[in-house]
C-alpha cells in the first residue's frame, strides 16, 4: 500500500469518529431547540441559545490555531471533545433536577462551545499533515458527508427518541460519544510524529504569522471577507427554519423534514468524494452561491411542506460545491506549517456573518417583522397576499430577503478580480 492510500485511509478512521460526533452533537442542538422554543415561544430565545453555543468556539478560533501548531494536533483534539462534555453534563443535571431555565441552558452551552474550540483547526491541520494535495477534494466531500449527519440523521433519530422520552435522552447519548471519538483519534495519533512546543517563539507573533499568511494574498483576504457576507444570509434560514416551520407543522413532521432536506447535502457529498475536480473552482463557488439564494428565497415563501422540502433539499445539495470551493482556493494558497492559524482566523473571520445573524434574526423575526405579517399587519395586504399571513410568515419574508441578496452576493464574488486570481496557483505567500 502506498503512503498516500496510508494516510487516506487514517484520515477514514479519524472521520467515522468525528461523523459519530457530529450525530451526537446534531441531536443536542435539535432537541435544545425543541426545548427553547417550547419553554419561551421565541425564536429570539432560541437564537440566543445558538449564539452562545456557536461565538465562543469561533471567538476562540485563533488561539486554538496557534495551539494546533505549536503542539500535537490529535492531543488537542481529544481535549477539546470530551472536555466539553462538561457543559452538557451540566444542562443534563439541571433537566435531572427539574427542568432547566433559559440561563442555565445558555451556561451549558457556553462552556461546551468554549472547549469546543479545540476541536476545528487542529481537525483541519491534522486532514493537511495525511493527505496529499491531489486528495483534498475528495476528502472534503468525506468531511462535508461528516457534516451533514447532524442535519441527516440526527433530526429522524431525535424525532423518534423525543416521541418516547425527553431531551434528557438526546443529551446523555451526546455525552457518551466521546467514548468513541477519543480512541479514533488516539489511534490515528500513534500513527504520526507528535508535534512538540516551540517555547522559543512567542504566542502573539504565531498568532501574528497565521494573519499574514491570510491577508498576505490579496484574493484569499477579500475571500475570506466575501465568506462573512455569505455566512450573514445563510444565518438567517439557519435560525429561522425551526420555528418557521413549527409555526404550522409538528415537531415530528419538522424532524422529517430537516433529514429530507439536508439529503440533497449528502447527495452532493458523496458526488464529490467520487470525482476528481482540479479547476473552476471560482465558477462552482458562484453558481453554487446564486443557486443557494434561490433555494433560500423559495424556502421562506409559503407554508407548504413539500415546497420547504424540496427548496430546502436544494440549498443543501449546494453546500457541499460551495464548501469544496472555497477549501481548495484557500489550503492551496497558504503554506501547511502556518495553516492551524491560517484556518482558526479564517474561521473567525468568515463567520462573524453567523454571529451577527444569530444576534439580529430572533429579534427582528419576533419584534418587527412577525407583527407585520399577522392578520391586521402593515404588510398583510401587500406581501401578506403572496406569501401569507400567521405567526410564521415574518420569519419567511426575512428568509426571502436574505436569499435574494446571497444571490446578488455570488454575483459579486464571480467579477472580482482577486478572487479568480486564486484559480491558478500562484506562489504561497511567505513571511518577510
Amino acid at each position: 500500500m502506498s503512503r498516500a492510500d496510508t494516510g487516506f485511509g487514517r484520515f477514514l478512521f479519524l472521520w467515522s469518529g468525528q461523523l459519530i460526533s457530529a450525530v451526537g452533537s446534531g441531536l443536542t442542538s435539535f432537541g435544545l431547540g425543541i426545548y427553547i422554543l417550547q419553554q419561551t415561544g421565541q425564536a429570539s430565545a432560541m437564537a440566543l441559545v445558538t449564539l452562545l453555543a456557536f461565538m465562543p468556539s469561533l471567538l476562540l478560533s485563533p488561539v486554538a490555531g496557534v495551539l494546533a501548531d505549536r503542539y500535537d494536533r490529535r492531543l488537542l483534539m481529544v481535549l477539546g471533545d470530551s472536555l466539553s462534555a462538561t457543559g452538557l453534563i451540566y444542562i443534563l443535571v439541571c433537566l435531572l433536577s427539574g427542568e432547566a431555565q433559559l440561563w442555565q441552558v445558555c451556561v451549558g452551552v457556553t462552556v461546551s462551545s468554549v472547549f469546543s474550540s479545540l476541536l476545528d483547526p487542529a481537525y483541519k491541520a491534522t486532514v493537511t499533515d495525511l493527505l496529499t494535495e491531489e486528495q483534498y477534494t475528495k476528502a472534503s466531500g468525506f468531511v462535508q458527508i461528516a457534516g451533514s449527519a447532524k442535519y441527516l440523521i440526527s433530526p429522524v433519530i431525535a424525532g423518534l427518541l423525543l416521541a418516547v422520552s425527553d431531551v434528557k435522552l438526546l443529551l446523555i447519548i451526546d455525552i457518551c460519544t466521546f467514548a468513541i471519538t477519543v480512541p479514533t483519534t488516539l489511534a490515528v495519533r500513534s500513527g504520526l510524529a507528535s508535534k512538540k512546543a516551540e517555547q522559543a517563539q512567542a504566542f502573539i507573533r504565531e498568532f501574528k504569522e497565521g494573519w499574514r499568511a491570510v491577508s498576505g494574498k490579496r484574493g484569499v483576504l477579500v475571500l475570506v471577507i466575501m465568506t462573512s457576507v455569505m455566512t450573514f444570509f445563510i444565518g438567517f434560514i439557519e435560525t429561522l427554519s425551526m420555528p418557521m416551520i413549527l409555526a404550522f407543522s409538528s415537531t415530528a413532521v419538522l424532524g422529517t423534514l430537516e433529514t429530507v432536506m439536508a439529503s440533497g447535502m449528502l447527495v452532493s457529498s458523496v458526488i464529490i468524494g467520487m470525482l476528481r475536480l482540479q479547476k473552476n473552482f471560482v465558477t462552482m463557488l458562484s453558481v453554487s452561491l446564486f443557486a443557494s439564494g434561490l433555494s433560500i428565497a423559495a424556502f421562506g415563501l409559503r407554508e407548504n411542506i413539500v415546497l420547504i422540502g424540496v427548496a430546502g433539499f436544494l440549498f443543501f445539495a449546494m453546500l457541499p460545491f460551495t464548501n469544496t470551493a472555497l477549501d481548495y482556493l484557500v489550503r492551496t494558497n497558504i503554506d501547511n506549517s502556518v495553516q492551524g492559524r491560517a484556518w482558526s482566523l479564517i474561521g473567525l473571520l468568515s463567520q462573524l456573518g453567523f454571529v451577527v445573524a444569530y444576534m439580529l434574526a430572533g429579534v427582528l423575526a419576533d419584534y418587527v417583522f412577525t407583527p407585520l405579517l399577522v392578520t391586521g399587519g402593515v404588510l398583510a395586504d401587500s406581501v401578506g397576499r403572496i406569501i401569507g399571513t400567521g405567526s410564521g410568515r415574518g420569519m419567511g419574508f426575512l428568509i426571502i430577503i436574505a436569499g435574494l441578496l446571497l444571490s446578488a452576493a455570488s454575483v459579486i464574488i464571480y467579477q472580482l478580480k482577486s478572487i479568480r486570481s486564486l484559480e491558478s496557483r500562484g506562489e504561497v505567500c511567505t513571511t518577510e
